[in-house]
């Protein structure tokens, strides 16, 4: 497994996965753009890859009432949980 836990897809931590991950991806780098910090947090790459296995995040706060329901409605399609239903690279275009 290579990579930043803070950004891994939980698919990826499975072994299962597809380009989808990288949408997963690009999606927690938006989240961390828009808010300052990153959607799945911990004090060990452990605790942070529990937090994102669990795929839970959440967009409440004072730095989430000015972004847009337009943006917080793609970083929720590119970091759906089944990447299945997950926005593809041609959808978040």
């Amino acid at each position: 497994m290579i990579g930043t836990p803070y950004y891994l897809a939980p698919e990826v931590m499975s072994k299962n996965y597809n380009e989808k991950c990288d949408i997963w991806s690009i999606g927690v780098i938006l989240y961390v753009l828009l808010s300052g910090y990153p959607p799945f947090n911990g004090s060990s790459d452990e605790e942070i890859m529990e937090q994102v296995k669990i795929g839970k995040f959440s967009m409440e706060g004072d730095e989430w009432d000015i972004i847009s329901d337009k943006a917080k409605s793609l970083i929720k399609n590119m970091m759906c949980f089944d990447p299945k239903k997950r926005f593809s690279a041609a959808e978040v275009m």
